[in-house]
């Protein structure tokens, strides 16, 4: 017998249950959501519907229903919740910002040690982002465990300090030490924000604040390359360091001053409150972690937080979707890396820009990451309130995959319009919009998966952010080191038309097949 027949009895339109929970109930049904009120008045029965919180125009039901304790995160006022969604923004952009520090600096670095770009490349930047992943699987653990400010404040402190440790470096391996230990550290908000999402805000509004922090996410590897470009032209590559270290410093005073912790376990009854005590040494014990240390032991046991991300990453509605989001992203990725390349070598391999223009060249991407917010954001609540209305008040998660249909063809584009103008010499007009357009369609599918995975496993943010960010470095790593001798030896048109039609390829074999037997594979396999 099914969760919604146990509780309810459609025909009879008997109550549910008295004893059944409401801050959980929309967890029984992982990627089927009953949102319109009349429909859970059918499915559900009178009684129960007349128990459940409802948005403020009366359309919507709240998932998760928020309890009437001040102290859920849930019930914080607006502004609050804007301020930590935008702090938990600025502290996503920490970990690929550093990264692509090192686009910035790659000639600079490569004089200093007496190296070549190549070396840099592989010794540094490629194995910053294959750390980058690594690093979200144990803080996903530990948050599991300790919460999430204290995890995410230690995390950002120990990335500041090996940040600043690369400013400084005397040699080129102290320097690749440093930075894959900054990467390592520094990722946890990549994992940290799609819980504070979904810890703020209910389901009908995650997905546009998902779009606003993985807007941070994704612009970040090209701000470095961008700003700092300009600097280490005029000077040298340790300043664009120092101020990567400055603006980490930031991000820490913030979380310091206003960060709270948002982990509300609504799971354990009653439910603890540490935070109705209030006052500055509760503020203090949160964040260094004495507050989430008492709480452990009500929480997961270290087996079950070790173990949850091996149980949740071979569901196959799951894994599908990580290869495809893996090669989607990891190829971006190799952009990023490679263009400083393509771009600052002479002909033939490149155009032969000045280092001005090289760092001008980043502001591509930027733009077309900012039009991809604005995009996803209205698209993503246009396909969401679409698939509501057309079944009759009930959201399935298999429908926020529709933005993958728009976000494909324009991949397509702009890698084959890329490749065509890095190996004809087109005008940088044409190189800018291939560049635009493919990091556009990345911002468009990646919000998508975040959001189609948050609503297949509601109880395991943690582990889904995490994967899903290890899956786009495991994708990305790897291309900077055959991105430009293939592009060399056989033409760029044939490397990123190869990219895309991989992309392509996995998108025609996983996406369909997922909108088609998405449901049974949730009723199969959910956790």
């Amino acid at each position: 017998m099914s969760d919604i027949e146990k509780h309810s009895d459609r025909a009879e339109g008997t109550s549910i249950d008295e004893d059944v929970d409401l801050t959980t109930f929309h967890e029984k049904r992982a990627g089927r959501l009953v949102v319109d009120p009349e429909e859970a008045k059918v499915e559900f029965g009178e009684v129960f519907t007349s128990k459940l919180k409802l948005s403020e125009d009366g359309t919507k039901i709240l998932w998760p229903q928020p309890t009437d304790s001040p102290n859920d995160p849930l019930n914080w006022s607006d502004r609050k919740k804007a301020m930590h969604l935008f702090i938990i923004t600025l502290a996503a952009i920490v970990p690929d910002f550093d990264s692509g520090i090192g686009i910035a600096a790659i000639f600079a670095l490569a004089n200093q040690f007496g190296t070549t770009t190549t070396v840099i490349n592989d010794m540094t930047s490629n194995w910053s982002i294959f750390l980058l992943g690594w690093g979200g699987i144990f803080a996903v653990i530990l948050i599991r465990r300790y919460g999430r400010l204290p995890i995410l404040f230690w995390s950002q402190i120990l990335a500041l300090a090996f940040l600043i440790g690369c400013t400084f470096a005397p040699s080129l391996r102290t320097f690749t030490i440093m930075r894959c230990l900054t990467a390592v550290f520094g990722t946890a908000p990549q994992v940290t924000g799609l819980y504070v999402v979904t810890d703020l805000f209910p389901f009908h509004l995650q997905a546009r604040k998902l779009n606003i922090w993985t807007m941070g996410f994704i612009l970040s590897p090209f701000l470095s390359p961008f700003a700092f470009g300009f600097l280490v032209a005029r000077t040298t590559w340790r300043w664009a360091y120092g101020i990567g270290s400055i603006y980490g410093a930031i991000v820490c005073t913030l979380i310091i001053l206003f960060m709270q912790e948002t982990m509300y376990d609504r799971h354990i009854k009653p439910i603890p409150e540490p935070a109705a005590n209030g006052g500055l040494r509760y503020r203090i014990e949160s964040l260094v972690g004495i507050t989430g240390y008492k709480m452990a032991k009500y929480r997961t046991s270290w087996y079950e937080a070790v173990i949850s991300p091996f149980r949740v990453v071979w569901r196959p509605h799951l894994l599908g979707i990580l290869v495809f989001e893996a090669m989607v992203f990891g190829f971006s990725i190799g952009i990023n890396v490679t263009n400083a390349v393509f771009l600052g070598t002479p002909p033939p391999v490149g155009f032969g820009w000045s280092q001005f223009a090289v760092a001008g060249g980043y502001g591509t991407p930027i733009v077309a990451v900012f039009i991809g917010e604005f995009v996803g954001r209205y698209n993503n609540e246009f396909i969401q309130n679409w698939s509501i209305k057309r079944n009759k008040g009930v959201f399935y998660a298999e429908s926020r995959l529709w933005a993958c249909y728009v976000a494909m063809p324009l991949y397509i584009c702009g890698f084959v319009l890329l490749g065509a103008s890095i190996q004809n010499r087109l005008s940088t007009g044409a190189l800018i919009m291939g560049w635009g357009i493919a990091e556009l369609s990345v911002m468009i599918n990646t919000v998508a998966v975040y959001a189609y995975c948050n609503d297949c496993f509601p109880k395991h943010q943690g582990e889904i952010s995490a994967l899903i960010n290890l899956a786009r470095t495991l994708g990305g790593f790897s291309v900077a080191y055959f991105q430009v001798p293939w592009a060399t030896k056989n033409g760029a048109l044939q490397t990123f038309g190869v990219e895309a039609a991989i992309v392509i390829g996995l998108f025609i074999l996983i996406v369909p097949w997922l909108q088609i037997r998405g449901a049974s594979l949730r009723e199969r396999f959910s956790l």
